[in-house]
């Protein structure tokens, strides 16, 4: 089960000597690293850093967009990020990114290898990104109170359980769900396609309870909320608190992400960066992050270990079919990005 990572982090971030940079210590050196809230076994950061001397200073972010303001704020100088696919790319192209030769690393041969296939849309070349978790997003929703088979994003659309849906707070993900719903590509660059869109999510707004990232798993846990749209990792974990839930990746095709790492340019210690990136493909260190939030790992040597109840739960491990109708998101152009803000804010506002 995920653990409580606060009085855990505090603990560990105390214990080590969090200087601003990535410079040299006596100890090894130190690294700053920035990843989502909740990502990492704040154990594997200790063990790292009693196994190299060096030390980390952790910095975290909710969603790829916030991460991204931070990042390019300038006021902190960030060694490694992990953040989505499409935020990689983003970051590749505008120069931010530092090549690594991932073939001289001893654990990267755990890696599966289908994962060099998914990262091409992002990593054309495989030389950035490091893939670290995968999934798709779709909807948790309560068996009890829904008695209709759940199998399409209508259901968060037609008003039968107004008051009582949770949608994303993720600009992305909320128009994924309405751009699929309406038969669109998620990554489409079409004006008018993204305006339907923009619509259907006012018109549903009456219907959403809220608008949150990783509560809204617990939110429908709690059963304050009958349906959520969640990653699906947060799904396994729901119906290991709550049994009575189930999670379902609709018929009209969802989002396929991965997360990864990368190495920032600005970074000043790149060997003490690499071992911390092939320390992470370590088979005992990845499945404690696994064992952590429960999402897909791309490890293939512990979901080899794994038991039957993960291996045959899609919400952990998908199948090829599950994801079939499933996209991975795209970098999209400044204009194209400019009018997605724009529509959000005004969806967000009323």
């Amino acid at each position: 089960m995920k653990k409580t990572i606060a009085a855990s982090l505090i603990l560990i971030i105390s214990s080590l000597c969090l200087l601003p940079g990535c410079g040299k210590s006596s100890s090894g050196g130190s690294l700053t690293v920035f990843n989502y809230s909740e990502y990492l076994d704040p154990e594997m950061i200790a063990k790292f850093t009693k196994e190299t001397g060096i030390e980390i200073k952790y910095e975290e972010a909710t969603t790829p967009e916030e991460m991204y303001t931070k990042f390019t704020s300038g006021a902190i100088d960030y060694d490694l990020l992990c953040t989505s696919d499409y935020m990689i790319k983003r970051l590749i192209d505008e120069g931010q990114a530092e090549s690594v030769d991932f073939s001289s690393f001893e654990n990267y041969k755990n890696i599966d290898p289908k994962f060099a296939g998914y990262s091409k849309s992002y990593d054309p070349e495989g030389k950035y990104a490091l893939p670290y978790f995968w999934g798709t997003v779709g909807i948790l929703y309560n068996t009890k109170q829904v008695k209709a088979p759940v199998d399409s994003w209508d259901v968060l659309f037609d008003g039968s359980y107004s008051g009582q849906i949770i949608m994303q707070d993720s600009m992305r993900d909320s128009f994924m769900v309405a751009l699929k719903y309406l038969g669109y590509s998620l990554n489409t660059k079409d004006e008018n396609e993204i305006r339907e869109a923009a619509e259907l999510l006012k018109k549903q707004k009456s219907d959403v309870s809220s608008y949150l990232v990783d509560e809204a798993r617990d939110e429908v846990v709690a059963e304050n909320a009958v349906m959520a749209v969640v990653y699906s990792g947060e799904a396994y974990l729901g119906n290991e608190y709550n049994p009575d839930l189930e999670y379902v990746i609709p018929k009209e095709g969802s989002n396929l992400w991965i997360d990864s790492w990368i190495i920032t340019k600005k970074c000043k210690n790149k060997e003490a960066a690499e071992k911390f990136l092939d320390f992470l493909c370590r088979e005992d260190v990845a499945e404690a992050n696994f064992e952590y939030i429960y999402y897909s790992t791309p490890n293939k040597a512990v979901v080899d270990s794994m038991d039957d109840e993960f291996k045959n739960n899609p919400a952990v491990v998908p199948t090829d079919e599950s994801v079939g109708n499933c996209e991975i998101y795209e970098a999209l152009d400044a204009d194209t990005t400019a009018l997605y803000n724009d529509l959000w804010k005004e969806i967000k506002s009323e």
